[in-house]
């Protein structure tokens, strides 16, 4: 019986809530902006968008192939379900917020430029209304986004104040 997560899923775990609220700020601040820093910011985003599609590969598997800990306290049904709910959709948000982002720039006939050290190929014609789409599902993702992340900071630190009352 473990009491911890391992290291691996804890460093996973913290590094891409730090990469992913990085992301979402930066989205944010790019779709609020015209500024001449807004181009720079739009690169370093796709950039990172890229590394977090494959963390999230890596948080999968990793998360598939090693034990959970126990959980400390009984759960009711419904926290259970909760918490499973909220952590699914962190998981399908991880994985479709940076596909929209890529599709998105597929659609608009952009390649993706990675660090400068690759490019990821475009469509050879602009779709506007595939982009359209995309841009916005991207959004609106990213709106559902920010709500989830909101209640898994409420449930941890629920959680976390439940404990230290035992």
């Amino acid at each position: 019986m473990t009491s911890r997560y391992p290291y691996s899923m804890r460093l996973l775990h913290w590094s891409m809530a730090a990469l992913m609220m990085s992301m979402l700020c930066a989205g944010l601040l790019m779709v609020r902006s015209l500024e001449p820093w807004q181009l720079t910011l739009l690169n370093m985003h796709k950039s990172f968008g890229l590394v977090a599609a494959l963390l999230i590969v890596v948080r999968t598997v990793n998360r598939l192939r090693l034990k959970l800990p126990t959980p400390s306290e009984p759960q009711n049904r419904y926290q259970s379900a909760v918490a499973k709910t909220v952590h699914r959709l962190l998981y399908a948000l991880m994985f479709l917020m940076p596909l929209t982002g890529l599709l998105m720039q597929y659609a608009a006939a952009r390649p993706v430029d990675v660090f400068v050290a690759f490019r990821l190929p475009a469509a050879k014609l602009t779709d506007i209304q595939q982009f359209a789409v995309f841009r916005e599902l991207h959004g609106l993702l990213a709106v559902v986004f920010m709500g989830i992340i909101a209640l898994h900071i409420a449930g941890a630190c629920h959680h976390y104040l439940s404990a230290r009352r035992r």
